[in-house]
């Protein structure tokens, strides 16, 4: 698995988005929206797989996109990296870094709780964004296998 965040600006809230995902260095994929399980085996990438740009990627992402002026949107992706099992991956939005961050991990404690899983790691990768005209923020983890 791999983890971005990203935040641009566009002309219009879609385009918004698209250049966050390319900030995020996942823009060039078809991102396919999956639940948040972390497969045990999963390992973890320091940097963007090689993908084929078009590929059908399962990830879990989460973005905020707003078009005023001044206005903070941020975004964040939490990983919960199981001690003897799989893990989980939770996704928030919001108006700040800090409120993103502390709601995945927020989340990340309850599901293990809820689940019995005892926690090993905590990855977290979010991203803020002062918005000037059109402005997006977005945090992914990408599932990939070979």
């Amino acid at each position: 698995i791999w983890a971005s965040a990203g935040a641009a600006e566009g002309d219009t809230k879609l385009n918004a988005f698209d250049n966050a995902l390319l900030a995020a260095q996942v823009g060039n994929l078809n991102l396919i929206r999956v639940s948040s399980v972390l497969p045990q085996e999963a390992m973890f990438l320091e940097a963007p797989p090689q993908i084929t740009p078009g590929s059908l990627v399962p990830t879990v992402y989460s973005f905020h996109v707003s078009d005023r002026p001044g206005e903070v949107v941020a975004a964040a992706v939490g990983i919960g990296v199981g001690q003897d099992s799989h893990g989980m991956i939770y996704e928030s939005h919001g108006a700040s870094r800090r409120e993103v961050e502390a709601t995945v991990r927020q989340m990340i404690d309850e599901g293990f709780a809820r689940r019995g899983l005892r926690l090993k790691e905590v990855i977290v990768r979010s991203i803020e964004h002062k918005v000037e005209r059109i402005g997006c923020a977005v945090a992914a983890v990408v599932l990939w296998w070979r």
